[in-house]
């Protein structure tokens, strides 16, 4: 035993962290066997034992991944399918004897991008207080966490679905088991994730095998809809395999393909489906009948996910980001627009899709050039949260928020609060070095008190399951069919009522979205 507080004993071995007098940290703890080798596109397992101390003041590799300007991974980062690690920060006078709720963070990045490396996940900000204990958590990306090679599986050479989704949820059996050594409760977890992660959420929220590992849930802009079948999901493998230059019945040699020749066929698929099939993604969970046994917001909409309380949210601006880069990951330009439609027409006969004259109307007050982005935004993120929303209030607390505050200096080059810009207020690292830029043209002063707000109400959340109790701010109300409150979360916060009443007339009940 030692009285150092730095050292914790997991149920895999020992490990050393740091204290600077405020939090204490551990980086790069293994929860999970190196995926490599035989485990390369399998189901992950609990890593070996150890017995001699473990360094974890270092964080470990990042998930193979393109390299992006807009995306500062950290310093002296390494790149390693071996990256299956995860961090937990908390305040330095947290004690195993007054136990404090949790949050379990799963970044976002499209599905082929982050990392708990990245400083604007530094959680000393949300742990210094000390309400909670907070956990961020690496997963497989791209080819290697979301390829669903499992129809090509032989006895010999066996393959897993859903990998990433798995990493996370051996992840939280980890923290079932390991955090209170940490000081934190394991019997009251909080899950959040944005984009990607917030996608990895909502899923999360239908998967049987998930149930009680966490309590509580924030979803923020997820890709809801963004869950394909088995037969998409094929087609995908397959283009992978033909891209690679391996026959599916030689799919005994993947496993010995370079990293580096993976990573590129996710980059290149990356890029490619979206192009020819406007409104899809490469890489997304699946809905493989075993791991997912249906699509997330057809489980919602019968009122059968885990009965968790949901903090669900987008930006006001959400397609901005995906326009100012060019890229294709959602459809803006009316042709692309149109063509993702009639795929959908297409795919899902079933559905009633709504009049492109229709859902215009609901845009009256948008400029001309704006409309686009308005459509992508909603068809993206805003509609499946509020399909979302409505089905889950039935059965659990549900609150609603929209984040409309950005800078002036967003504002003036027209990209507002767009796709992952409250990321910084939700972690209190709003000035991310000297060549950060936001807050050029002012807005830092009411920047902080958004974050304060934004904080403290993500806080209260994970503590008790209501985001309320900030002084001097709305009371922020459940989310039903009868209220349909709303939380708008600008320089001053406003609680609104059907906040979404036109959007819902335009784009109707029907969850659009494709198989």
């Amino acid at each position: 035993m030692t009285s150092d507080r730095t050292v914790v004993e997991t149920s895999n071995g020992p490990v050393r962290g740091t204290d600077d007098g405020r939090t204490r940290v551990w980086k790069g703890i293994r929860f999970a066997a190196p995926p490599i080798g035989e485990l390369r596109w399998r189901a992950p397992i609990p890593p070996e034992p150890w017995t001699d101390i473990a360094d974890a003041t270092r964080f470990g590799a990042v998930a193979p991944q393109p390299d992006i300007p807009v995306i500062d991974l950290g310093p002296d980062v390494t790149k390693d399918e071996d990256c299956l690690t995860l961090n937990v920060s908390a305040a330095s006078a947290t004690s195993v004897d007054d136990p404090r709720p949790v949050m379990v963070w799963i970044h976002g990045g499209a599905y082929i991008l982050g990392s708990t490396t990245q400083p604007l996940y530094d959680a000393a900000a949300m742990v210094e207080r000390g309400d909670v204990v907070v956990v961020t958590v690496n997963y497989r990306l791209g080819a290697f966490g979301f390829l669903d090679l499992s129809g090509f599986g032989t006895d010999e050479h066996p393959f897993d679905s859903n990998l990433a989704l798995r990493d996370v949820i051996l992840a939280l059996q980890w923290v079932r088991d390991n955090i209170a050594a940490f000081g934190g409760d394991p019997a009251q977890v909080t899950v959040f994730g944005e984009s990607a992660g917030g996608g990895m959420v909502t899923t999360l929220m239908t998967v049987p095998s998930a149930a009680g590992l966490f309590h509580r849930a924030i979803a923020q802009s997820s890709p809801a809809t963004s869950v394909y079948d088995g037969a998409r999901a094929r087609r995908i493998a397959e283009m992978f395999l033909d891209d690679i230059g391996i026959a599916p019945d030689d799919i005994g040699r993947l496993r010995a393909v370079p990293t580096d020749a993976v990573a590129k066929a996710t980059f290149r698929l990356f890029d490619e489906i979206p192009t020819s099939a406007p409104g899809t993604l490469a890489f997304a969970p699946v809905v493989d009948r075993d791991l997912v046994p249906d699509y997330p917001l057809d489980v919602f909409r019968t009122g059968n996910a885990h009965p968790v309380p949901l903090l669900i949210g987008t930006n006001k601006d959400e397609a901005a980001l995906f326009k100012l880069m060019k890229s294709p990951l959602i459809p803006i330009t009316p042709d692309a627009i149109r063509a993702m439609f009639a795929q959908i027409a297409v795919e899902r006969p079933e559905l009633a899709i709504p009049h492109e004259a229709d859902i215009l109307a609901a845009y009256a007050g948008v400029r001309r050039k704006g409309k686009g982005m308005a459509v992508a935004r909603d068809i993206g993120f805003r509609m499946p949260t509020v399909w979302l929303a409505e089905g889950h209030s039935a059965i659990a607390p549900v609150f609603l928020y929209r984040f409309d505050w950005a800078t002036p200096l967003f504002r003036l080059l027209r990209v507002g609060a767009t796709h992952a810009t409250e990321l910084p207020y939700v972690f209190g690292n709003l000035v991310s070095g000297r060549k950060d830029i936001t807050f050029k043209l002012g807005g830092l002063t009411t920047g902080k008190a958004v974050s304060a707000r934004m904080q403290r109400r993500w806080l209260n959340f994970a503590v008790s399951g209501a985001p309320n109790g900030v002084p001097n701010a709305p009371v922020w109300r459940p989310y039903d069919s009868d209220d349909r409150a709303s939380l708008v979360i600008d320089g001053n916060d406003r609680a609104v009522h059907d906040l979404d009443r036109e959007l819902r007339t335009a784009w109707g009940d029907d969850v659009l979205s494709f198989p």
